[in-house]
C-alpha cells in the first residue's frame, strides 16, 4: 500500500497482522501506537500502575486521561473479556481490542522504508520512517514475546508505545544506555526546539522568509538525522536478548531498593 502524502489513515478491512498502526489523541497532539496482531487485536505498551516513569509535569495525568487504560464503563462496545489493560491493568504492554485500542479516534498506518523525499514532506514525525520493516510473522512474534515478558518501565521521553512498536516492526535499538528507541514524535519536537533555539543559522539572516527558510532546513535535518533508518548508533538486537539484559537490571534495582529502603 503506498504511503500517502497527507494522511495515513487507514481502513480496518486493509489491516494485515504486524502492522505498526496509530490513533491520534488529544485533538492531534499526540498519537497512541501499537502492533495490530490480527482478529481486531492489537499489542500496545500504555502506562499503568507499577511501570510509569513519570515526567514529574502535568504531562502525567493528561496523557494517564486519554489513554487506553482509562477505558471505563460507557464506553463503545467492545471484546472487553479480551482487552489486557482490564484484564491485566498492572502490565505495561497489553493487548487490546482495535476499538479500546482507538478510543474513538481514527485509524492510520504507520510506514516503513519511506523514501527521504516523502519522509521530509511529513510535515510531522512519528508517522512514518527510512527504515526498514521486517516480515509479518517476524513483528507479531516479538509484540507477543513482549506481551508476555514485558518492556521495561514506561517512560515519556525514553521507552514510549512509539518506540515499542518501532522496536516490533524493526528489532533496532539505539545503541545507548539513556534510550530503548527513538520517537518519531518526540524527535520532531527536539529538531523544532533546536531549529528555533540553537541553531547559530538563525543570525545568517534577519528578514522573515530568510528566517523560516533557515529554521525549516534545520528542522528537516534534525528529524532526518534522528531516525532510526539512517541513525549510525543503531543494532539490531533479538526480542529474547533484550528481555534477558533487562532482567537483570530491574533485579538488582529492586534488590538495592531494598537495601536502601528495607520494610
Amino acid at each position: 500500500m503506498p504511503a500517502g502524502l497527507l494522511s495515513n489513515r487507514v481502513d480496518r478491512e486493509d489491516l494485515a497482522a504486524g502492522d505498526h498502526i496509530y490513533s491520534w489523541r488529544a485533538a492531534y497532539l499526540y498519537a497512541h501506537h501499537g502492533i495490530y496482531v490480527g482478529d481486531e487485536m492489537v499489542i500496545h505498551f500504555t502506562r499503568a500502575a507499577g511501570h510509569e516513569i513519570g515526567t514529574g509535569t502535568f504531562l502525567d495525568s493528561f496523557l494517564f486521561s486519554s489513554s487506553t487504560s482509562s477505558a471505563v464503563a460507557g464506553d463503545p462496545p467492545c471484546q472487553r473479556q479480551r482487552c489486557g489493560h482490564l484484564v491485566r491493568p498492572d502490565d505495561g504492554v497489553v493487548m487490546s481490542c482495535l476499538d479500546c485500542f482507538l478510543h474513538g479516534g481514527g485509524l492510520y498506518l504507520f510506514h516503513y522504508a519511506v523514501s527521504p523525499a516523502l519522509f521530509l514532506a511529513k510535515a510531522r514525525g512519528g508517522t512514518c520512517t527510512l527504515a526498514a520493516s521486517d516480515p509479518g510473522h517476524v513483528v507479531v512474534h516479538r509484540a507477543r514475546y513482549l506481551l508476555d515478558k514485558g518492556f521495561g518501565a514506561y517512560s515519556l521521553f525514553k521507552n514510549n508505545c512509539e518506540d515499542f512498536a518501532i522496536y516490533c516492526k524493526t528489532g533496532l535499538l539505539v545503541e545507548t544506555a539513556f534510550s530503548v528507541g527513538r520517537s518519531g514524535q518526540l524527535a520532531s519536537l527536539t529538531a523544532a526546539f533546536s531549529a528555533v533555539a540553537s541553531s547559530p543559522l538563525r543570525f545568517l539572516t534577519t528578514s522573515a522568509p530568510g528566517l523560516a527558510i533557515v529554521t525549516t532546513g534545520m528542522y528537516c535535518a534534525g528529524r532526518y538525522v534522528s531516525d532510526m533508518g539512517v541513525r549510525r548508533d543503531v543494532v539490531k538486537v533479538p526480542v529474547q536478548t533484550l528481555v534477558a539484559q533487562a532482567t537483570p537490571a530491574a533485579t538488582e534495582e529492586a534488590a538495592c531498593s531494598l537495601t536502601n529502603h528495607p520494610l
